[in-house]
Protein backbone atom coordinates (compact mmCIF):
# COMPACT_ATOMS: atom_id res chain seq x y z
CA UNK A 1 0.00 0.00 0.00
CA UNK A 2 1.38 3.64 -0.76
CA UNK A 3 2.78 5.74 1.77
CA UNK A 4 0.48 8.33 2.94
CA UNK A 5 1.34 12.28 1.61
CA UNK A 6 4.29 14.13 3.65
CA UNK A 7 3.13 16.59 6.30
CA UNK A 8 1.46 19.94 5.48
CA UNK A 9 -0.73 22.56 7.75
CA UNK A 10 -3.78 20.67 5.99
CA UNK A 11 -3.16 17.51 8.20
CA UNK A 12 -2.63 18.66 11.38
CA UNK A 13 -4.83 18.95 13.68
CA UNK A 14 -6.33 22.58 13.34
CA UNK A 15 -6.75 22.96 17.12
CA UNK A 16 -3.00 21.92 17.40
CA UNK A 17 -1.54 24.12 14.61
CA UNK A 18 -3.30 27.24 15.87
CA UNK A 19 -1.42 27.14 18.92
CA UNK A 20 1.57 28.13 17.37
CA UNK A 21 5.06 27.00 16.48
CA UNK A 22 6.48 27.98 19.95
CA UNK A 23 4.20 25.52 21.85
CA UNK A 24 6.12 23.04 23.05
CA UNK A 25 8.53 25.56 24.71
CA UNK A 26 5.80 27.59 26.41
CA UNK A 27 4.19 24.32 27.61
CA UNK A 28 7.44 23.24 29.29
CA UNK A 29 7.68 27.02 31.07
CA UNK A 30 4.16 27.07 32.13
CA UNK A 31 4.57 23.31 33.78
CA UNK A 32 8.08 24.89 35.79
CA UNK A 33 6.25 28.18 36.67
CA UNK A 34 3.05 25.67 38.25
CA UNK A 35 6.30 23.61 39.80
CA UNK A 36 7.70 26.17 41.60
CA UNK A 37 4.61 28.13 42.59
CA UNK A 38 3.38 25.14 44.24
CA UNK A 39 6.76 25.06 46.27
CA UNK A 40 5.96 28.32 47.46
CA UNK A 41 2.52 27.19 48.60
CA UNK A 42 3.93 24.07 49.83
CA UNK A 43 6.05 25.82 51.92
CA UNK A 44 3.72 28.62 53.28
CA UNK A 45 1.45 26.09 54.40
CA UNK A 46 3.97 24.15 56.66
CA UNK A 47 4.95 27.08 58.00
CA UNK A 48 1.95 28.51 58.61
CA UNK A 49 1.03 25.18 60.25
CA UNK A 50 3.73 24.40 62.35
CA UNK A 51 3.07 28.44 63.72
CA UNK A 52 -0.21 27.82 64.35
CA UNK A 53 -0.01 24.65 66.09
CA UNK A 54 2.64 26.43 68.57
CA UNK A 55 0.09 29.49 69.21
CA UNK A 56 -2.55 26.84 69.28
CA UNK A 57 -1.36 24.95 71.85
CA UNK A 58 0.08 28.08 73.72
CA UNK A 59 3.43 27.21 72.85
CA UNK A 60 5.17 30.59 71.67
CA UNK A 61 8.55 30.40 70.05
CA UNK A 62 10.77 31.41 73.07
CA UNK A 63 14.23 31.26 71.36
CA UNK A 64 16.21 31.18 68.27
CA UNK A 65 16.45 27.60 67.72
CA UNK A 66 12.25 27.80 67.31
CA UNK A 67 12.34 30.95 64.59
CA UNK A 68 15.70 28.91 62.59
CA UNK A 69 12.88 25.32 62.63
CA UNK A 70 10.17 27.93 61.02
CA UNK A 71 12.70 29.50 58.51
CA UNK A 72 15.38 27.52 57.78
CA UNK A 73 14.41 23.67 58.35
CA UNK A 74 10.63 23.19 57.19
CA UNK A 75 11.23 24.86 54.03
CA UNK A 76 14.17 23.20 53.39
CA UNK A 77 12.29 19.73 54.32
CA UNK A 78 9.33 20.43 52.01
CA UNK A 79 10.82 21.27 48.83
CA UNK A 80 13.84 17.85 49.43
CA UNK A 81 10.60 15.59 50.33
CA UNK A 82 8.14 16.72 48.41
CA UNK A 83 10.64 16.34 45.57
CA UNK A 84 11.89 13.07 46.50
CA UNK A 85 8.18 11.76 46.66
CA UNK A 86 8.11 13.72 42.87
CA UNK A 87 4.79 15.53 43.84
CA UNK A 88 6.36 18.19 41.39
CA UNK A 89 5.33 16.18 38.46
CA UNK A 90 2.10 17.09 37.92
CA UNK A 91 1.81 16.28 34.45
CA UNK A 92 2.62 12.56 35.28
CA UNK A 93 0.96 12.23 38.92
CA UNK A 94 -2.80 10.88 39.37
CA UNK A 95 -4.75 12.68 41.97
CA UNK A 96 -5.37 9.66 43.27
CA UNK A 97 -1.60 8.84 43.89
CA UNK A 98 -0.88 12.44 44.78
CA UNK A 99 -2.98 12.45 47.43
CA UNK A 100 -1.31 9.32 49.09
CA UNK A 101 2.23 10.90 48.52
CA UNK A 102 0.95 13.57 50.55
CA UNK A 103 -0.05 12.08 53.48
CA UNK A 104 3.42 10.03 53.69
CA UNK A 105 5.15 13.05 52.80
CA UNK A 106 4.11 15.39 55.50
CA UNK A 107 4.16 12.30 57.71
CA UNK A 108 7.96 12.03 57.14
CA UNK A 109 8.39 15.93 57.44
CA UNK A 110 6.87 16.05 60.84
CA UNK A 111 8.47 13.41 61.78
CA UNK A 112 11.71 14.71 61.14
CA UNK A 113 11.25 18.36 62.30
CA UNK A 114 10.68 16.69 65.75
CA UNK A 115 13.89 14.95 65.40
CA UNK A 116 15.24 17.73 64.78
CA UNK A 117 13.67 19.27 68.23
CA UNK A 118 15.39 16.73 70.22
CA UNK A 119 18.84 16.88 68.67
CA UNK A 120 18.13 20.90 68.98
CA UNK A 121 16.95 20.63 72.36
CA UNK A 122 14.11 22.34 71.43
CA UNK A 123 10.88 21.34 73.44
CA UNK A 124 7.48 20.59 71.52
CA UNK A 125 4.58 18.61 72.94
CA UNK A 126 2.64 16.01 71.91
CA UNK A 127 -0.04 18.44 71.19
CA UNK A 128 2.30 20.52 68.68
CA UNK A 129 3.21 17.18 67.00
CA UNK A 130 -0.54 16.28 66.22
CA UNK A 131 -1.66 19.83 65.48
CA UNK A 132 1.26 20.67 62.90
CA UNK A 133 0.44 17.20 60.95
CA UNK A 134 -3.22 17.79 60.98
CA UNK A 135 -2.81 21.50 59.97
CA UNK A 136 -0.06 20.70 57.56
CA UNK A 137 -2.25 18.21 55.93
CA UNK A 138 -5.41 20.25 55.67
CA UNK A 139 -3.34 23.35 54.51
CA UNK A 140 -1.47 21.23 51.74
CA UNK A 141 -3.99 19.32 50.19
CA UNK A 142 -6.29 22.57 50.01
CA UNK A 143 -4.04 24.43 48.53
CA UNK A 144 -2.95 21.26 45.91
CA UNK A 145 -6.51 20.87 45.17
CA UNK A 146 -6.95 24.60 44.10
CA UNK A 147 -3.84 23.78 42.37
CA UNK A 148 -5.09 20.21 40.52
CA UNK A 149 -8.48 22.92 39.51
CA UNK A 150 -5.85 25.30 38.17
CA UNK A 151 -4.38 22.96 35.76
CA UNK A 152 -7.61 21.25 34.44
CA UNK A 153 -8.78 24.57 33.81
CA UNK A 154 -5.15 25.50 31.97
CA UNK A 155 -5.37 22.19 29.93
CA UNK A 156 -9.02 22.68 28.87
CA UNK A 157 -8.31 26.25 27.14
CA UNK A 158 -4.85 24.46 25.66
CA UNK A 159 -2.57 26.14 27.62
CA UNK A 160 -0.61 23.67 29.38
CA UNK A 161 -1.71 21.00 26.75
CA UNK A 162 1.14 18.39 25.18
CA UNK A 163 1.02 18.07 21.17
CA UNK A 164 1.13 14.52 20.97
CA UNK A 165 1.91 12.35 18.23
CA UNK A 166 0.23 8.84 18.83
CA UNK A 167 2.87 6.05 17.49
CA UNK A 168 0.85 3.03 16.45
CA UNK A 169 -1.91 2.40 14.23
CA UNK A 170 -4.46 -0.04 15.43
CA UNK A 171 -7.19 -0.17 17.35
CA UNK A 172 -5.26 0.35 20.51
CA UNK A 173 -3.94 3.72 19.44
CA UNK A 174 -7.38 4.91 18.24
CA UNK A 175 -8.92 4.67 21.61
CA UNK A 176 -5.68 6.77 22.95
CA UNK A 177 -7.03 9.00 20.23
CA UNK A 178 -10.66 8.96 21.74
CA UNK A 179 -9.38 9.67 25.10
CA UNK A 180 -7.31 12.54 24.24
CA UNK A 181 -9.86 14.48 23.12
CA UNK A 182 -10.97 14.93 26.83
CA UNK A 183 -9.53 18.26 26.74
CA UNK A 184 -8.94 18.09 30.72
CA UNK A 185 -6.41 15.17 30.09
CA UNK A 186 -3.77 17.47 28.74
CA UNK A 187 -3.18 16.00 25.20
CA UNK A 188 -3.71 17.39 21.97
CA UNK A 189 -3.42 14.47 19.40
CA UNK A 190 -1.41 15.91 15.85
CA UNK A 191 -1.28 12.23 14.46
CA UNK A 192 -0.63 8.67 14.11
CA UNK A 193 3.43 7.38 13.50
CA UNK A 194 2.63 3.89 11.90
CA UNK A 195 5.07 1.26 12.70
CA UNK A 196 4.16 -1.74 10.58
CA UNK A 197 2.04 -1.64 7.77
CA UNK A 198 0.09 1.49 7.52
CA UNK A 199 -3.13 0.45 9.65
CA UNK A 200 -5.92 2.81 10.08
CA UNK A 201 -8.20 3.66 13.01
CA UNK A 202 -11.72 4.69 12.67
CA UNK A 203 -11.15 8.29 13.91
CA UNK A 204 -10.41 11.82 12.25
CA UNK A 205 -6.87 12.22 13.06
CA UNK A 206 -4.66 11.95 10.46
CA UNK A 207 -2.21 9.35 9.60
CA UNK A 208 1.56 11.24 9.68
CA UNK A 209 3.93 9.22 8.49
CA UNK A 210 6.42 6.12 9.39
CA UNK A 211 8.28 5.76 12.29
CA UNK A 212 11.55 5.82 10.59
CA UNK A 213 10.63 9.47 9.88
CA UNK A 214 9.81 10.29 13.69
CA UNK A 215 12.63 12.64 14.22
CA UNK A 216 11.33 14.61 11.65
CA UNK A 217 7.75 14.08 12.23
CA UNK A 218 8.60 15.81 15.52
CA UNK A 219 10.47 18.96 14.47
CA UNK A 220 7.42 19.39 11.52
CA UNK A 221 4.46 19.05 13.96
CA UNK A 222 6.43 20.99 16.97
CA UNK A 223 5.23 17.53 19.20
CA UNK A 224 5.56 17.81 22.97
CA UNK A 225 4.91 14.30 23.58
CA UNK A 226 4.81 10.59 21.62
CA UNK A 227 2.40 8.39 23.29
CA UNK A 228 2.91 4.54 21.97
CA UNK A 229 0.27 2.32 21.43
CA UNK A 230 2.08 -0.67 23.29
CA UNK A 231 0.38 -3.65 21.19
CA UNK A 232 1.00 -1.33 17.70
CA UNK A 233 4.91 -2.08 17.94
CA UNK A 234 7.38 -4.24 18.22
CA UNK A 235 9.95 -3.82 21.16
CA UNK A 236 12.50 -2.56 18.47
CA UNK A 237 10.86 0.26 17.61
CA UNK A 238 10.26 0.85 21.42
CA UNK A 239 13.86 1.49 21.23
CA UNK A 240 14.06 3.41 18.50
CA UNK A 241 11.06 5.77 20.00
CA UNK A 242 13.04 5.96 23.51
CA UNK A 243 16.46 7.44 21.23
CA UNK A 244 14.29 10.09 19.43
CA UNK A 245 12.68 11.04 22.50
CA UNK A 246 16.08 11.31 24.52
CA UNK A 247 17.64 12.90 21.64
CA UNK A 248 14.49 15.44 20.48
CA UNK A 249 13.60 16.30 23.97
CA UNK A 250 10.28 14.73 24.24
CA UNK A 251 8.47 13.09 26.76
CA UNK A 252 6.87 9.47 26.25
CA UNK A 253 3.95 7.74 27.60
CA UNK A 254 3.38 4.12 26.87
CA UNK A 255 -0.19 2.28 27.54
CA UNK A 256 -0.66 -0.76 29.50
CA UNK A 257 -2.92 -3.53 28.83
CA UNK A 258 -3.96 -3.30 32.90
CA UNK A 259 -7.85 -1.83 32.35
CA UNK A 260 -9.48 -0.77 35.94
CA UNK A 261 -6.46 -0.48 37.47
CA UNK A 262 -5.06 2.13 40.03
CA UNK A 263 -1.62 3.35 39.26
CA UNK A 264 -0.68 2.60 42.79
CA UNK A 265 -1.04 -1.46 42.40
CA UNK A 266 1.34 -1.12 39.33
CA UNK A 267 5.24 -0.77 39.87
CA UNK A 268 7.50 -1.60 37.10
CA UNK A 269 9.98 -4.49 37.81
CA UNK A 270 12.66 -5.91 35.06
CA UNK A 271 12.28 -9.43 34.04
CA UNK A 272 15.60 -10.00 32.45
CA UNK A 273 16.06 -8.29 29.09
CA UNK A 274 11.81 -7.44 29.08
CA UNK A 275 10.67 -4.75 31.56
CA UNK A 276 7.01 -6.38 33.20
CA UNK A 277 4.48 -5.13 35.58
CA UNK A 278 3.87 -6.23 39.33
CA UNK A 279 0.34 -5.78 40.42
CA UNK A 280 0.32 -5.49 44.05
CA UNK A 281 -3.32 -7.75 45.25
CA UNK A 282 -5.92 -6.20 47.06
CA UNK A 283 -7.94 -7.73 49.66
CA UNK A 284 -10.69 -6.82 52.11
CA UNK A 285 -10.37 -9.61 54.39
CA UNK A 286 -7.53 -10.18 57.81
CA UNK A 287 -5.96 -6.89 58.48
CA UNK A 288 -7.13 -5.02 55.99
CA UNK A 289 -10.74 -5.32 56.95
CA UNK A 290 -10.08 -5.00 60.13
CA UNK A 291 -8.01 -1.67 59.27
CA UNK A 292 -11.51 -0.28 57.27
CA UNK A 293 -13.72 -1.18 60.04
CA UNK A 294 -11.74 0.55 62.74
CA UNK A 295 -11.14 3.52 60.47
CA UNK A 296 -15.28 3.50 59.96
CA UNK A 297 -15.76 3.65 63.85
CA UNK A 298 -13.68 6.20 64.94
CA UNK A 299 -14.19 8.38 62.13
CA UNK A 300 -18.09 7.90 62.27
CA UNK A 301 -17.81 8.55 66.28
CA UNK A 302 -16.12 11.80 65.81
CA UNK A 303 -18.54 12.75 63.25
CA UNK A 304 -21.65 11.98 65.23
CA UNK A 305 -20.53 13.46 68.32
CA UNK A 306 -19.25 16.82 66.59
CA UNK A 307 -22.72 16.93 64.71
CA UNK A 308 -25.13 16.39 67.31
CA UNK A 309 -26.65 19.76 67.02
CA UNK A 310 -26.78 19.85 63.67
CA UNK A 311 -28.52 16.07 64.05
CA UNK A 312 -30.96 17.97 66.28
CA UNK A 313 -31.60 20.93 63.84
CA UNK A 314 -32.35 18.47 60.99
CA UNK A 315 -34.85 16.28 63.06
CA UNK A 316 -36.65 19.46 64.56
CA UNK A 317 -37.13 20.90 60.67
CA UNK A 318 -38.61 17.72 59.32
CA UNK A 319 -40.77 17.36 62.28
CA UNK A 320 -42.14 20.77 62.02
CA UNK A 321 -42.37 21.15 58.74
CA UNK A 322 -44.36 17.83 57.21
CA UNK A 323 -46.60 14.99 58.71
CA UNK A 324 -44.80 11.87 59.18
CA UNK A 325 -41.96 10.47 61.10
CA UNK A 326 -38.61 12.27 61.81
CA UNK A 327 -36.46 9.07 60.17
CA UNK A 328 -37.27 7.26 56.79
CA UNK A 329 -36.39 3.77 56.89
CA UNK A 330 -35.84 1.30 54.13
CA UNK A 331 -34.50 -2.28 53.38
CA UNK A 332 -31.24 -1.98 51.17
CA UNK A 333 -29.60 -5.03 50.14
CA UNK A 334 -25.70 -5.04 51.83
CA UNK A 335 -22.74 -6.91 52.45
CA UNK A 336 -23.08 -10.20 50.37
CA UNK A 337 -26.67 -9.93 49.68
CA UNK A 338 -27.95 -9.16 53.41
CA UNK A 339 -30.56 -7.15 53.59
CA UNK A 340 -30.33 -4.21 56.51
CA UNK A 341 -32.83 -1.10 57.85
CA UNK A 342 -30.75 1.98 56.52
CA UNK A 343 -31.83 5.34 57.80
CA UNK A 344 -31.98 8.84 56.08
CA UNK A 345 -34.23 11.96 57.58
CA UNK A 346 -37.61 11.83 55.95
CA UNK A 347 -37.42 14.34 52.47
CA UNK A 348 -40.67 12.96 51.35
CA UNK A 349 -44.36 13.22 51.91
CA UNK A 350 -45.62 10.51 54.41
CA UNK A 351 -47.53 8.13 51.36
CA UNK A 352 -44.56 8.71 48.98
CA UNK A 353 -43.90 5.19 48.66
CA UNK A 354 -47.94 4.45 47.12
CA UNK A 355 -46.96 7.12 44.81
CA UNK A 356 -44.24 5.64 43.00
CA UNK A 357 -46.11 3.56 40.11
CA UNK A 358 -47.82 6.33 39.31
CA UNK A 359 -44.54 8.14 38.42
CA UNK A 360 -42.36 5.28 36.88
CA UNK A 361 -43.15 7.11 33.24
CA UNK A 362 -40.92 9.84 34.16
CA UNK A 363 -37.80 8.16 35.16
CA UNK A 364 -35.23 10.22 34.12
CA UNK A 365 -32.21 7.54 34.94
CA UNK A 366 -31.26 4.40 33.38
CA UNK A 367 -31.06 0.88 34.26
CA UNK A 368 -32.95 -0.46 37.63
CA UNK A 369 -32.72 3.28 38.76
CA UNK A 370 -35.55 5.62 39.73
CA UNK A 371 -34.77 9.43 40.03
CA UNK A 372 -36.69 12.50 38.71
CA UNK A 373 -34.91 15.86 39.26
CA UNK A 374 -38.42 17.78 40.40
CA UNK A 375 -40.11 14.65 41.98
CA UNK A 376 -43.51 16.00 43.46
CA UNK A 377 -43.34 13.57 46.86
CA UNK A 378 -40.17 15.75 48.36
CA UNK A 379 -40.93 18.52 50.51
CA UNK A 380 -39.85 21.90 50.57
CA UNK A 381 -37.44 20.92 53.79
CA UNK A 382 -36.23 17.98 52.02
CA UNK A 383 -35.30 19.48 48.51
CA UNK A 384 -33.01 21.37 50.59
CA UNK A 385 -32.05 18.73 53.04
CA UNK A 386 -30.95 16.81 49.52
CA UNK A 387 -29.09 19.24 48.27
CA UNK A 388 -26.59 19.48 50.81
CA UNK A 389 -27.00 15.77 51.47
CA UNK A 390 -28.18 16.30 55.16
CA UNK A 391 -31.03 13.49 54.72
CA UNK A 392 -27.81 10.77 54.91
CA UNK A 393 -26.53 11.89 58.17
CA UNK A 394 -28.20 9.25 60.29
CA UNK A 395 -26.62 6.78 58.09
CA UNK A 396 -23.83 7.26 60.42
CA UNK A 397 -25.81 5.10 62.55
CA UNK A 398 -25.62 2.41 59.80
CA UNK A 399 -21.67 2.96 59.49
CA UNK A 400 -21.12 2.52 63.21
CA UNK A 401 -23.14 -0.99 63.58
CA UNK A 402 -21.42 -2.84 60.82
CA UNK A 403 -24.43 -1.86 57.98
CA UNK A 404 -22.30 0.37 56.07
CA UNK A 405 -18.82 1.35 55.55
CA UNK A 406 -18.09 5.41 55.35
CA UNK A 407 -16.65 4.50 51.79
CA UNK A 408 -17.69 1.58 49.56
CA UNK A 409 -20.81 1.73 47.00
CA UNK A 410 -24.29 2.97 47.62
CA UNK A 411 -26.87 0.45 48.80
CA UNK A 412 -29.06 -0.97 46.34
CA UNK A 413 -32.71 -1.73 46.74
CA UNK A 414 -33.85 -5.84 46.12
CA UNK A 415 -35.68 -4.51 43.24
CA UNK A 416 -32.69 -3.10 41.78
CA UNK A 417 -30.46 -6.44 42.74
CA UNK A 418 -33.02 -8.74 41.03
CA UNK A 419 -32.52 -6.32 37.59
CA UNK A 420 -28.82 -6.72 37.84
CA UNK A 421 -26.46 -8.56 35.34
CA UNK A 422 -24.00 -10.74 36.52
CA UNK A 423 -20.93 -8.76 36.50
CA UNK A 424 -23.11 -6.20 38.21
CA UNK A 425 -22.97 -8.49 41.18
CA UNK A 426 -19.45 -7.78 42.73
CA UNK A 427 -20.67 -4.69 43.94
CA UNK A 428 -21.99 -7.11 46.75
CA UNK A 429 -18.70 -8.09 47.69
CA UNK A 430 -18.11 -5.27 50.03
CA UNK A 431 -19.88 -3.29 52.78
CA UNK A 432 -21.83 -0.73 50.92
CA UNK A 433 -20.79 3.21 51.61
CA UNK A 434 -22.29 6.81 52.30
CA UNK A 435 -19.99 7.81 49.95
CA UNK A 436 -18.17 6.50 47.06
CA UNK A 437 -16.23 7.29 44.17
CA UNK A 438 -19.56 7.22 41.47
CA UNK A 439 -20.23 10.23 44.00
CA UNK A 440 -17.34 12.08 43.76
CA UNK A 441 -17.24 11.40 39.59
CA UNK A 442 -20.40 12.88 39.13
CA UNK A 443 -22.75 11.50 41.74
CA UNK A 444 -26.51 11.48 39.74
CA UNK A 445 -24.96 12.90 36.91
CA UNK A 446 -23.95 9.01 35.72
CA UNK A 447 -25.20 6.68 33.84
CA UNK A 448 -25.82 3.42 36.13
CA UNK A 449 -23.63 1.28 34.19
CA UNK A 450 -20.84 3.64 34.58
CA UNK A 451 -21.21 4.20 38.19
CA UNK A 452 -21.66 0.56 38.78
CA UNK A 453 -18.04 0.52 36.72
CA UNK A 454 -16.96 2.76 39.14
CA UNK A 455 -18.05 0.97 42.53
CA UNK A 456 -15.87 -2.06 40.75
CA UNK A 457 -13.10 0.42 39.83
CA UNK A 458 -12.80 1.29 43.65
CA UNK A 459 -13.84 -2.67 44.70
CA UNK A 460 -10.57 -3.68 42.93
CA UNK A 461 -8.46 -0.97 44.21
CA UNK A 462 -9.04 -0.56 47.30
CA UNK A 463 -6.78 0.85 50.31
CA UNK A 464 -6.80 2.88 53.09
CA UNK A 465 -4.94 5.68 51.60
CA UNK A 466 -7.73 5.86 48.55
CA UNK A 467 -10.91 5.76 51.14
CA UNK A 468 -9.19 8.74 52.47
CA UNK A 469 -8.76 10.08 48.88
CA UNK A 470 -12.78 9.83 48.20
CA UNK A 471 -13.42 11.44 51.53
CA UNK A 472 -11.71 14.41 51.17
CA UNK A 473 -12.74 14.79 47.38
CA UNK A 474 -16.36 14.20 48.46
CA UNK A 475 -16.24 17.14 50.89
CA UNK A 476 -16.34 20.77 48.03
CA UNK A 477 -19.40 18.15 46.43
CA UNK A 478 -20.91 18.52 49.56
CA UNK A 479 -20.02 21.89 50.16
CA UNK A 480 -21.44 22.99 46.78
CA UNK A 481 -24.00 20.52 46.60
CA UNK A 482 -23.14 19.25 43.04
CA UNK A 483 -24.32 16.35 41.50
CA UNK A 484 -26.97 16.01 44.41
CA UNK A 485 -30.86 15.37 43.50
Amino acid sequence: MAAPAPVDDHQVDPRARSAGERMSSRVRHHYRWVQLSMACTDVASVVAAFAFAMLAHDQVMRTHIDVWMLLVVAPVLVIGIFSAFRLYSVQRIAAAEEFRRLILAVTLIVTMAVTFSFWSKASFSRLWIAGSWLFSLILVLATRYQWRCYVRRQRERGVLALRTLIVGANAEAGRVATEMRRSDLGFVPLGYVCADGWGRPTTDIPMLGHIDDLSELIRQTDADCLFVAASAIHPEHMVQVSKTARRDGVEVRITANVQEILSTRVAAQPLGSLMAFSLRPVSLTGVQALAKRTFDIGLTAIGMVIGLPLFAAVALAVKLSSRGPVFFRQERVGYHGRPFTMLKFRTMVEDAEAMLDGLMEQNEATGPLFKIKRDPRVTPVGRFLRKWSLDELPQLWNVLVGDMSLVGPRPPLAREVAQYEDWMMSRLEVRPGLTGLWQVSGRSDLPFDDYVRLDLFYIENWSLAYDLFIIAKSVPMLVTGRGAS
